[in-house]
């Protein structure tokens, strides 16, 4: 599906670009993942859009077949790569389970600053980031995903997510296709 349209207010989140992640085994450079989202940001501040950004320190508390990693993490590990560039006026949420909403006030912060919408970029696709996807779907917001801002570990998850199962939560796009929207919209408000 192509992109068709951005709310006024749309918020972009930022899932999991932290410093325990920035030598992980990422199918595309993690390195790219983080211009691509800076240029998102970019654009967002530039237009005084909200900014979500997510960290992960744990998991969800629930039984699973594979065993977890109950060791803390290193210290500095869930800090943000400075590559963000936190603002003041940054959303900064700290998840406990794979999506972005269910263990955070994010919902809560977002629906505070009239966001209908979200775009949606980072790590690792299959996971944190198809989590975050479907818990803001299924919380009522429209949804962009920003697939060439985001990256996974396992090819085929990376794949899976963005061929079937994104575009049943939302629309996709590149990041500059993302932006050229952006700056139609903000061109169609000013008119």
């Amino acid at each position: 599906m192509a992109l068709t349209t951005l709310d006024p207010v749309t918020a972009l989140i930022v899932v999991d670009l932290q410093a325990g992640l920035v030598g992980a085994p990422f199918i595309h450079p993690f390195a790219d993942v983080v211009a691509r989202t800076g240029a998102l940001m970019t654009a967002f501040r530039e237009r005084r859009l909200p900014i979500a950004l997510v960290n992960v320190d744990g998991t969800a508390p629930g039984r699973t077949e594979r065993p977890r990693l109950d060791a803390a993490f290193p210290d500095g590990w869930t800090d943000l790569i400075p590559e963000l560039a936190r603002q003041a006026s940054d959303i900064v949420v700290t998840k406990r389970t794979w999506g972005a909403f269910a263990s955070t006030d994010l919902e809560k912060q977002l629906r505070a600053r009239g966001v209908t919408h979200v775009v949606i970029a980072g790590v690792a696709t299959g996971t944190g980031v198809e989590s975050t996807a479907r818990q803001a779907y299924e919380a009522g917001f429209n949804v962009t995903l920003a697939t060439d801002a985001m990256t996974d570990a396992r090819p085929h998850a990376h794949a899976y997510s963005i061929e079937h199962v994104f575009p049943r939560l939302g629309e996709t796009g590149s990041t500059q296709a993302i932006i050229d929207l952006l700056e139609r919209t903000n061109a169609h408000e000013l008119a």
